[in-house]
């Protein structure tokens, strides 16, 4: 099985900010700690979700065309390994939002 290689880029003003980039291609994915900082989804990109401990994440990509959406669970598998916590689960919808909140939005 061919392995992809994803290379982490991190923010030296946010720590809790980090773009996932895959090495031979132009898939981004932008990292947001939701406990620390806002966070408005933009309707063009796929949103991911996923718990780490406690804290939860947001996975934006940038600028994606569409072309392998199975990479984009890839690389956000290759981060759950990274940030130790390889058992982490992606979740389509942010489980931070109650029934409530998206009636609202």
């Amino acid at each position: 099985m061919d392995q992809s290689v994803f290379l982490l880029v991190k923010d030296s003003h946010n720590p809790c900010r980090d773009v996932i980039r895959h090495r031979d291609g132009d898939l981004r994915i932008n990292v947001f700690c939701l406990d620390k900082e806002e966070f408005e989804p933009n309707p063009s990109e796929l949103q991911f979700y996923g718990n780490d401990h406690g804290q939860l994440l947001a996975f934006e990509t940038s600028h994606y065309d569409g072309n392998d959406p199975l990479l984009v669970i890839e690389a956000i598998r290759w981060y759950a390994d990274y940030i130790e916590n390889p058992r982490m689960e992606i979740l389509a919808e942010n489980p931070g939002l109650s029934d409530a909140d998206s009636f609202h939005q």
